[in-house]
């Protein structure tokens, strides 16, 4: 009887424990629609990603002003009503071209734009948008930093007048932590952004929005060796497509990437992993 007793306490034991492991890696796996999803946008040559927790989100970028149709449409199907950060990267017209239409049909709480100005129909779109509703975006010149739910943010600006490719160096550089990940976006950032962001930079990243739609530049395997990302995606298109030289630097760091031109990518996690879908 003594033994039968102890043989059951074992069985039980390791019952609890087997349940127990299974638990947690369920847990561990299970993504929840409130869990963290970036959406980036199959918008040509062009960023626009929307990042969306627990109802919160953020857009970075809002690709060129025929975009919209289709922001419209995913802002739809997500119901999303309002925006508590408009992050404006640079403004080439591929970064802000939908931000008037945005800002003129969706509340938007926060606006955050470049310091380096630029003169283009899209810019002065933008200006007029926010002139006439009365918004007062924030012009980020070092570290701009806030809390969202559980995402900790922080925008990185410049206060550097770089004396090539200005507009694209004045990119903002977004940082995105969501419990044990962290998720990093370039902007169109060229060399000499890049090269100052490395001076800063402290951390490694989970993954990384490619810096200026996958052009091959010299600082970029500097970048993705210090970052050490998981998983990339490029926003390029079938016309302008991404330089091959850095597809095979993703492919030589065992990158898994994706690219905007072959359909809008999908990227969740629960603060534990990361999930990408790539629709088309």
């Amino acid at each position: 009887m003594n033994k039968y007793f102890k043989y059951t306490i074992i069985v039980l034991i390791i019952i609890l424990v087997i349940v127990g492991f299974y638990s947690f890696i369920t847990k561990y796996n299970k993504m929840e629609e409130t869990d963290l999803q970036i959406y980036c946008f199959n918008a040509g040559k062009a960023d626009a990603c929307l990042v969306s927790v627990n109802g919160k989100h953020i857009m970075i970028d809002t690709g060129e002003d025929d975009l919209f149709p289709e922001i419209v449409q995913y802002f739809n199907a997500k119901k999303v009503q309002e925006l508590d950060y408009l992050i404006i990267t640079h403004f080439d017209k591929d970064h802000v071209g939908s931000a008037a239409k945005i800002i003129e049909n969706y509340s938007v709480k926060e606006i955050l734009q470049s310091s380096f100005k630029k003169e283009n129909d899209e810019y002065n779109n933008y200006i007029n948008a926010i002139e006439s509703l009365g918004l007062q975006p924030k012009t980020i010149y070092d570290d701009y930093e806030f809390k969202l739910g559980e995402l900790n943010v922080t925008v990185n600006g410049t206060k550097t007048l770089f004396e090539n490719n200005e507009s694209n160096n004045s990119s903002l550089i977004t940082m995105v932590n969501y419990r044990n990940m962290d998720f990093l976006f370039m902007g169109d950032a060229q060399n000499a952004r890049i090269k100052e962001f490395l001076e800063y930079n402290t951390k490694t990243y989970d993954f990384i929005k490619m810096p200026y739609h996958g052009n091959n530049m010299k600082r970029v395997d500097n970048l993705l060796e210090e970052v050490k990302p998981k998983y990339a995606v490029i926003t390029s298109s079938k016309k302008e497509k991404e330089d091959e030289e850095t597809v095979n630097m993703l492919k030589n760091l065992s990158i898994k990437y994706y690219l905007t031109r072959e359909g809008n990518v999908l990227i969740k996690s629960n603060g534990n992993k990361i999930i990408v879908e790539q629709e088309g």
